[in-house]
C-alpha cells in the first residue's frame, strides 16, 4: 500500500504547487512596472547584490496570465515574494553581463567588477520580498540575496519619462502590450543628421523580422516601438582600432576581449532610454558596418546594420536574448571559459550534454529511426572551418593593426574587402558542405555545439544558430521561440 501514500503525498503535494502556477494578477499587482535597479558585484567565486534605486513606471507589457517563468531557463533567476503569505507571486529567468563576465579569464582570476542591472515586475501592491538565484555547477538554482521592497516606500522614484530629445516610432502595432510580445528597437550611434538613415534600418530589420519563421506566421503577435534618441558622433567604440565615439548607450566592440562582441555596460542609459515604450524585449540597433553583435538572454541584443550578415546577426542574437537559444557553433574564438561545464546538462534547449541518450531533450522531434548520437561528416567539416578561423584572426589582427597605424584608408579598406570576401566564400562552402549530407534536414543528435567541439550536441547540422547565411532555425528552436511567444502573448 505504500505507493497509495505516495500517490496520496504527491497529489497534495501537487495541490500546493500548482495553484501558485496561476496568479491572480489583479490580487497583488496593478498594471503599472516596478523597475528595480541594483549593482551586481564579484568574480567567478563571489557574488553581491545591492540594490540601486527602485522606480514605478508606466503600464505592465508582460502577461497577465503568465507570472511564473517555468522555462528553467538562464544562469539567473529573480523571484518575488508577497509578504505576508510567502506565496511566490512573479518570477523571471535572465542571463547577465556579470554572468559572462565571470567566465572570462578576469573573472576566472578573481578581480572583481560591478554591472549595473535591472528587474522588471508588475508593481505590487504590497510589501514584496525580491530574491535573486543563481545555478551551482550541477545547475540548480540557489538563493544569494534577498530584500523586502515596500511599494508605498517614498523612496520609489515616479518621475514620469520625459526626454523632449526623444522620438518613438511605432512601425508595429497589434493591440493590447498585455497580449503581445512587446519589442523595442533603440538606435545606437545615429547622430542627429541621420535621423532618417535611422527610420529607413529600422523599417528594414522589421521586414527581416517577420521574413522569418517562426515570427512570420506570429506577426499579429507583436508590438514593435522604435526610439531614437541622437548620439554626438556616428558608431560606436572600437577600442581595438583606437577609435571612440560618443554616443547614447555607449556600446563598444571589443567585450570581454572579444573582437566582435558589441556589448554596452551603461545599463540605466538603456532601461531609462526603452522606458519611453512598453516593453518585453530589447534590440539595440547599431549603426556600423563592421561585423558585431550580441545577445544576452532576457536583456537586450546588439547587431550592427550595415555588414553583409546583417539579416543574420539580427536574428541570431534575438535567439539568444529572446528566446535563450544557446550558440550552436564551437570553433571560433569567444571571451569565455567554462561555459559550459563538462557532464551538466545545458538548460538552454538547443544544445544537450546527452546524459541520457533514451531520454534526448528533443525526443518529440526526432527524425524517425536516426541513430543517436547521430554520425555526420565532422571532421573535414571542423578542418575547413579551424583553416578559416585562423585566417579570419590574421585579417581581423592586420586591419586593427593598420587602423590603430593611421594607415590609408583605401589600403585598410582593401583588407576589410578581403575580409568579406573570405568570410562569404567560407560561408557558401559550408552551406554546400552540409547539404550533401545524407542528414541534411534530419533532426538528430549531432555533436559539436556550445562552443565545444566534444561533449556536446546540436539536433540539426546547420540553423541560424550555428552558422551564418539566410536560413531558418532548425526545428528545436523554432519549437522554442514559439513557447516563448505565447508566454507573453496568453
Amino acid at each position: 500500500m505504500k505507493w497509495r501514500a505516495l500517490l496520496t503525498f504527491i497529489l497534495f503535494i501537487q495541490g500546493i504547487i500548482m495553484p501558485q502556477d496561476k496568479i491572480n494578477f489583479d490580487k497583488f499587482f496593478i498594471d503599472k512596472t516596478m523597475r528595480i535597479d541594483y549593482f551586481h558585484v564579484g568574480n567567478s567565486s563571489e557574488e553581491i547584490i545591492t540594490v540601486d534605486k527602485v522606480f514605478q513606471q508606466g503600464i505592465w507589457a508582460g502577461s497577465l496570465n503568465n507570472l511564473l517563468d517555468n522555462f528553467n531557463n538562464g544562469r539567473y533567476y529573480f523571484k518575488i515574494y508577497d509578504k505576508e503569505t510567502g506565496n511566490l507571486i512573479y518570477s523571471k529567468g535572465f542571463d547577465s553581463y556579470f554572468g559572462e563576465y565571470k567566465t572570462s579569464g578576469d573573472g576566472i582570476a578573481g578581480i572583481k567588477r560591478t554591472y549595473h542591472e535591472t528587474a522588471l515586475l508588475p508593481y505590487p501592491k504590497n510589501k514584496v520580498i525580491f530574491a535573486m538565484e543563481k545555478r551551482n555547477k550541477e545547475n540548480k538554482l540557489e538563493e544569494f540575496f534577498r530584500q523586502e521592497i515596500d511599494p508605498a516606500s517614498l523612496t520609489i522614484i515616479k518621475d514620469k519619462v520625459l526626454d523632449k530629445t526623444v522620438k518613438v516610432i511605432e512601425p508595429v502595432k497589434n493591440g493590447d502590450p498585455h497580449t503581445r510580445v512587446d519589442l523595442v528597437i533603440l538606435g545606437e550611434g545615429y547622430t542627429a543628421g541621420e535621423e532618417k538613415k535611422f527610420n529607413d534600418d529600422l523599417k528594414k530589420f522589421v521586414n527581416i523580422h517577420f521574413l522569418q519563421e517562426p515570427y512570420k506566421s506570429l506577426k499579429n503577435s507583436f508590438n514593435i516601438y522604435g526610439v531614437f534618441k541622437p548620439s554626438e558622433e556616428s558608431g560606436v567604440d572600437e577600442p581595438d582600432h583606437a577609435s571612440f565615439k560618443n554616443t547614447v548607450l555607449n556600446c563598444t566592440f571589443y567585450s570581454l576581449g572579444s573582437e566582435r562582441y558589441l556589448l554596452t555596460e551603461d545599463n540605466k542609459a538603456m532601461r531609462d532610454l526603452a522606458a519611453h515604450v512598453p516593453y518585453d524585449a530589447i534590440y539595440i540597433m547599431v549603426n556600423h558596418k563592421r561585423y558585431g553583435g550580441g545577445g544576452i538572454y532576457n536583456l537586450y541584443c546588439t547587431f550592427t546594420t550595415d555588414n553583409q550578415w546583417h539579416e543574420y546577426l539580427f536574428l541570431h542574437e534575438f535567439g539568444h536574448s529572446f528566446a535563450g537559444l544557446a550558440d550552436e557553433y564551437y570553433t571560433s574564438d569567444v571571451a569565455y571559459n567554462e561555459f559550459y561545464p563538462k557532464g551538466v546538462e545545458p538548460v538552454e534547449a538547443n544544445i544537450t550534454a546527452l546524459l541520457d541518450g533514451k531520454n534526448v531533450k528533443w525526443q518529440n522531434l526526432l527524425s524517425p529511426g536516426i541513430e543517436v548520437p547521430t554520425p555526420w561528416e565532422k571532421e573535414e567539416y571542423d578542418k575547413a572551418d579551424n583553416d578559416y578561423q585562423k585566417i579570419r584572426r590574421e585579417l581581423n589582427n592586420k586591419i586593427a593593426e593598420m587602423k590603430r597605424g593611421n594607415s590609408p584608408k583605401d589600403e585598410v579598406a582593401k583588407v576589410e574587402e578581403e575580409s568579406e570576401r573570405v568570410s562569404l566564400e567560407r560561408a557558401k562552402e559550408a552551406d554546400a558542405y552540409l547539404m550533401k549530407s545524407k542528414y541534411w534536414n534530419k533532426v538528430g543528435v549531432f555533436e559539436g555545439a556550445g562552443y565545444s567541439s566534444k561533449g556536446l550536441y546540436r539536433s540539426m547540422l546547420d540553423c541560424i544558430m550555428f552558422s551564418k547565411g539566410q536560413k531558418p532555425f532548425c526545428k528545436v528552436c523554432e519549437q522554442q521561440i514559439v513557447k516563448v511567444i505565447e508566454h507573453y502573448t496568453k
